[in-house]
């Protein structure tokens, strides 16, 4: 496994296809497990590049001082050690966050955001946003991970013919550090950067499952707020859009990325800076 070391830590990720560089961020407790049904689509145009952030998949977990600006520092830092230019960057729920917290933090590296099911800000801000937070931290430090495995599981797979998907993913959310679960989801809640979404300069694709957690009001609304900005609604879809609805995401996310790429000159990927160790 493809491993680099970034502001004093670990990384796993991998590199496929060659093209335009595109970068993939996964969600909470997950992995680049999240996009398998996406690769292949994608690697027929792309340099497919996934980044296990820090706490997860097969990158160092020492679940201390997790942040997500941390988490988009370490993804600069990414970027830059394998020598992207302009990358596209597309992120799923905690990675939709990182992806605007990168472009706020410095808008002139991605070429493109894609945000799939998530949001610039995690802030409660009413009575019943508090409850609902609060619940989901209680719950989530008091319960083992197998009886949250399930749970999510059941939440974002209920049909009776996604049994696979269900039993995929609660495999996949054992097997998380508990430790540096809990600190991504600290991370993620309080978080925000919706009042800079006007430092955004790339086109923006957003991507809602029409059976999402937040509404999609929610993201007409935020996506009204930045300039080259779209929303795109997944129909039958919940909050695992790539995985339950593959065929339907990838022909957006493609559809949007070639139109992108179209009304730009498309630079080369530069060499990793000499002296970088890897292994």
């Amino acid at each position: 496994m493809p491993q680099i070391r970034l502001n004093d830590c670990q990384f796993h990720y991998t590199d496929q296809g060659e093209g335009p560089p595109l970068l993939l961020l996964h969600g909470l407790g997950s992995s680049e497990q999240d996009w398998e049904y996406q690769i292949p689509a994608l690697t027929a145009h792309y340099r497919v590049l996934c980044l296990d952030m820090r706490g997860h998949g097969g990158t160092d977990k020492s679940g201390k001082g997790y942040s997500i600006a941390l988490f988009a520092k370490d993804c600069l830092a990414f970027i830059k050690a394998m020598g992207l230019q302009k990358p596209h960057i597309v992120g799923l729920s905690m990675g939709g966050m990182i992806a605007f917290q990168l472009a706020t933090d410095a808008p002139d590296v991605p070429a493109s955001l894609t945000i799939v099911n998530s949001a610039p800000e995690v802030i409660p801000r009413r009575a019943a946003e508090y409850w609902m937070a609060g619940k989901r931290l209680f719950f989530a430090h008091i319960l083992p991970m197998p009886t949250i495995a399930k749970g999510l599981a059941r939440l974002l797979f209920p049909k009776p013919e996604q049994q696979q998907h269900r039993d995929t993913f609660i495999e996949r959310w054992c097997a998380n550090d508990r430790k540096s679960y809990l600190a991504s989801l600290r991370a993620i809640v309080g978080w925000g950067v919706s009042n800079q979404l006007d430092r955004i300069s790339c086109p923006v694709l957003v991507v809602s499952a029409d059976r999402d957690y937040t509404p999609v009001e929610l993201k007409r609304e935020y996506v009204s707020r930045m300039g080259d900005a779209r929303l795109e609604v997944i129909e039958d879809s919940r909050h695992a859009t790539p995985v339950d609805q593959p065929e339907a995401f990838n022909e957006v996310l493609l559809g949007f990325l070639a139109q992108v790429d179209s009304n730009r000159a498309i630079p080369t990927t530069e060499p990793a800076e000499a002296g970088l160790s890897t292994h």
